[in-house]
């Protein structure tokens, strides 16, 4: 695996195996890597010639500094898991690498799905992630970008602004990963104690509680119900809701047909977690 920290000897490697029409599969990572990152790194390297992932911590995408300071920082486990996987290029960069002083950055318009979920509760959060998503294709210029779906509305985010921009490059959205017990794989778990980790998986039953209960009518009682599951399990909830999948329009009544996602946000003591199932 290459090791590479500067944009133009990544964009120079990259030019010349494009030049040789292989093809490029691509995973943007923030680090701390576990066995869902290493799925995608594996299923691009499958279905294209070369594989790159990069790690870079983006701090324009966390509100909260605190957040972004107690992000877990795992480097040397991380490009033992990247070599073990043949991951071939390796992207590096630093803050200062990625954004240059007096740079202007821009502005995407993203819609309904900037402001509702995890933009009410982050908001800005996901002008940081297509901020950076977008330096990163131009730098890289893949065949084929690679997220996972625990993500959802970032993967919807990042589709948004890739469909705006004068891109020829393809989105594989992937199954969520998960541990036997059903936890969704993050790399924030590795913030959770012994208690905690156990705790976690209040979560993933609050989604599947929705699941086993979606009848046709209305979604008021599901949605309550979850909320005071995860309350009476010591969680502080920002959001149990279930949306359109395709357009992530939040749904109150059910019709039998419409395709659904159920998302959820909450506190387990200070670390944040997400999930989600396609209902």
């Amino acid at each position: 695996m290459i090791i590479i920290e500067n944009i133009k000897t990544l964009h120079n490697h990259l030019f010349t195996i494009k030049k040789d029409s292989k093809t490029i599969g691509f995973v943007p990572t923030m680090g701390a890597l576990h066995k869902g990152h290493i799925s995608l790194i594996l299923k691009a390297k499958v279905e294209n010639n070369i594989s790159v992932c990069s790690i870079f911590v983006n701090p324009t995408q966390f509100n909260n500094v605190s957040d972004l300071e107690k992000y877990p920082k795992t480097l040397e486990a991380d490009i033992i898991k990247l070599k073990k996987a043949d991951c071939d290029f390796l992207f590096l960069p630093s803050v200062e690498e990625m954004y240059p002083k007096n740079e202007v950055n821009l502005y995407y318009n993203l819609g309904l799905i900037e402001t509702t979920l995890e933009g009410k509760y982050r908001p800005g959060h996901f002008q940081g992630v297509c901020i950076i998503v977008d330096k990163l294709l131009a730098i890289v210029m893949p065949t084929t970008l690679y997220l996972g779906r625990k993500d959802y509305q970032q993967c919807m985010v990042i589709n948004k602004m890739m469909q705006d921009k004068p891109y020829n490059i393809n989105l594989c959205i992937c199954d969520t990963v998960r541990e036997e017990d059903g936890l969704a794989m993050s790399s924030r778990n590795m913030r959770l104690d012994e208690i905690e980790r156990q705790r976690a998986l209040r979560i993933i039953e609050s989604l599947q509680m929705i699941e086993c209960n979606l009848k046709i009518g209305s979604l008021e009682l599901l949605k309550k119900s979850s909320v005071i599951f995860l309350e009476q399990n010591n969680y502080k909830v920002d959001y149990v809701e279930i949306a359109d999948a395709e357009t992530l329009e939040l749904q109150t009544t059910w019709d039998g047909k419409r395709k659904l996602v159920a998302l959820v946000a909450a506190y387990l003591n200070d670390v944040r977690l997400i999930d989600n199932i396609i209902l």
